[in-house]
This record gives structure tokens, C-alpha cells and sequence, in this order.
């Protein structure tokens, strides 16, 4: 059926437009359409990772259940070298970490605690990695390992960790016999615990024996 006059119009400013736009709608398209296949790609890909992460870490949990040291931190190296993007990675590099501290290699455990605390995904699994740490550093008590505890106690802790990094700064004066001070930041992570009802009750105990140990909490 032939087009009326204003049906043909139409028509002709259709085409007009898309002789004039048409590079420029093709080219968003186009870029629209490689935004979605490279995210449809990295969420494959990081299922993928998530997936075989996590049989290495069952591999882990074997060896440590085993007792075997060895192929334990391996599997720790792997995970870091091969999926250090998943959360897999920082948990086995904090347990590893303890596991090198029980053996009495205490330089192997700063470098796994490094790791996490550097290049953990993991906000949280990041501030326990620098806890960790920064106990590890005052244990050392070298000159330059209070100096790194030090420039990472003076970070701002993430949401949630605040009462943890205080019991550090008074571990850390302590440790120098600045008991002062120590009791001080002790007071205040107190404070701070005291309003965080979800940690566990060994967390108050512990750190109630560190504050009686300085003077008690003040009245």
C-alpha cells in the first residue's frame, strides 16, 4: 500500500537521521555490547577463581589437619601466586602465618601477615592481617620493627576494628615501658569494646587482664 504524504516524510526524516547518526549509534552499541561481554567475562572468571581457590584451601585444611607443615604453606604460596584476588588467599596466609609463628620461624610469618595485610581483598581479613602484624613486630622488638608497628597503628582503622587497634597502640607502649601511655590506650579500647557488644567475651577478658596489669580501669 502506497505511503500517504506524512507517512513518507517520516520515512525520509528517518533515514536522513540515521545517514547522520548512524556511525555514532553503531559505535555505542558496539561499546555497550563489549561493556557487557567483558563483565559476563569477569564474573566467569571470577567464579572461576572463587572455585579453584577453594579446592586448594581444602587441600590446605587437609595438610594442616595431617600436620604437614610443608605442603601446607605451599598450598599458602599458591593461593597468593595463583588466586590472590579471593578471599582464600588472606586466610590462608593468616593461618599459615600462625602456623610459621608456632615453628618458631617468625621472619616467614611477618611475610605472610604482610600479605594480607597489603593485598587482602578483604577489608576485614586486611585489618586482622595488620593486627597480627603489628603483635608479631612488638614480639621482634627491634628499633625498625616498632617503627612499622607504629606507621601502621597510625592508619585509620576500618569500621569495626577501632577497639582492636587501640589494645595494639597500648601493647606497643607497653612493650617499651611506657606504661602510662598504655594504660591510657588501653582505657580508651575498653571504652570502645565495652559499646561493641558483638565481640566475644575472651576479647574483654583479655584485654581486662592486660588493664588490670597497668593499673586497673579508671574509676
Amino acid at each position: 500500500m502506497p505511503l500517504d504524504l506524512e507517512e513518507q516524510e517520516q520515512l525520509d526524516q528517518l533515514k536522513a537521521f540515521w545517514q547522520k547518526y548512524r556511525n555514532l549509534i553503531t559505535g555505542v552499541l558496539t561499546a555497550a555490547l563489549f561493556v557487557y561481554a567483558a563483565y559476563s567475562g569477569y564474573q566467569w572468571w571470577r567464579t572461576s577463581q572463587a572455585a579453584e581457590a577453594s579446592k586448594l584451601y581444602e587441600t590446605m585444611v587437609v595438610a594442616i589437619s595431617n600436620g604437614d607443615k610443608e605442603q601446607t604453606l605451599r598450598a599458602a604460596d599458591d593461593l597468593q601466586k595463583q588466586f590472590g584476588s579471593t578471599p582464600y588467599a588472606a586466610m590462608s596466609s593468616l593461618v599459615a602465618a600462625k602456623i610459621a609463628s608456632d615453628a618458631g620461624d617468625s621472619a616467614k610469618a611477618i611475610d605472610y601477615l604482610r600479605w594480607a595485610a597489603n593485598k587482602a581483598s578483604n577489608k576485614g581479613y586486611a585489618a586482622l592481617g595488620k593486627l597480627r602484624l603489628v603483635t608479631q613486630l612488638i614480639e621482634q622488638g627491634a628499633e625498625k620493627d616498632f617503627a612499622e608497628a607504629d606507621a601502621i597503628l597510625q592508619e585509620k582503622p576500618i569500621s569495626g576494628f577501632e577497639a582492636l587497634w587501640l589494645e595494639r597502640r597500648g601493647d606497643w607502649y607497653l612493650a617499651q615501658k611506657k606504661t602510662v601511655e598504655a594504660r591510657n590506650a588501653y582505657q580508651e579500647a575498653w571504652k570502645k569494646l565495652d559499646q561493641a557488644k558483638e565481640f566475644p567475651e575472651e576479647a574483654r577478658r583479655l584485654l581486662k587482664v592486660k588493664l588490670d596489669a597497668v593499673g586497673g580501669v579508671a574509676q
